[in-house]
């Protein structure tokens, strides 16, 4: 029984990562259960047995690469209460740079993610949910911690844009960057080079609260 178990779970992370490649490829609605299965060198039946159809197969594989990014990258950021606000944007930023930037991933991973973002499937309201949601709604959190109570809560929100947006660059620019100025890369230094210019940029920016000016 238990050969037949690590048998079954070796086909289906097999499936995955055919799945996964194809889907970031392809894209959801050109990708085909028969191209998947005949890389993966299984049948159809193995795709119905253990994801039930083709929409099963796309949420696992989102699910699954998600849950594996969560295990480095806790979904709080690794934030505690007790700590500054500023402290905690800069480690939100530090979390989230390292989370978009980790080549540790399968290499089609970043790009089926890319893709979600810019031609989002049904799986994406899912992905929001789940995922994106709860993320934003900590660093919105953070940003209205630091900003003050007389701060509207739209300018909180497109501040909070305006952080992901930072960092979201870097991530999807690098093609560009990369023919600007040749050689140039993100490792664990230029990460953390990175942190610290968006994190002072950031707090430069944001609105100040009237209600402490006030009180001076």
């Amino acid at each position: 029984m238990m050969n037949t178990n690590k048998a079954s779970s070796k086909t289906r992370l097999a499936i995955m990562e055919t799945a996964g490649r194809i889907f970031a490829q392809e894209g959801y609605s050109r990708a085909t259960v028969r191209e998947i299965c005949r890389e993966a060198g299984v049948n159809i039946a193995a795709i119905n047995y253990h994801f039930g159809d083709k929409k099963g197969l796309y949420l696992a594989v989102l699910k699954h690469y998600q849950e594996i990014v969560f295990q480095t990258y806790p979904p709080d950021f690794g934030i505690r209460k007790t700590q500054k606000p500023e402290e905690k944007l800069q480690i939100y930023i530090q979390s989230f740079l390292k989370r978009i930037m980790d080549d540790g991933r399968p290499a089609w991973f970043g790009k089926l993610l890319t893709r979600e973002y810019t031609q989002p499937s049904w799986a994406f309201d899912v992905l929001v949910k789940e995922t994106i949601q709860p993320s934003f709604q900590l660093l919105t959190e953070i940003v209205a911690e630091i900003a003050g109570k007389s701060v509207k809560e739209r300018i909180v929100r497109l501040c909070a844009m305006s952080i992901v947006g930072q960092c979201l660059y870097f991530r999807h620019s690098h093609p560009v960057i990369s023919r600007l100025f040749p050689g140039e890369f993100f490792g664990p230094k230029q990460i953390e080079e990175l942190t610290e210019h968006i994190t002072r940029l950031s707090l430069q920016g944001l609105p100040k609260d009237k209600t402490k000016n006030s009180r001076r």
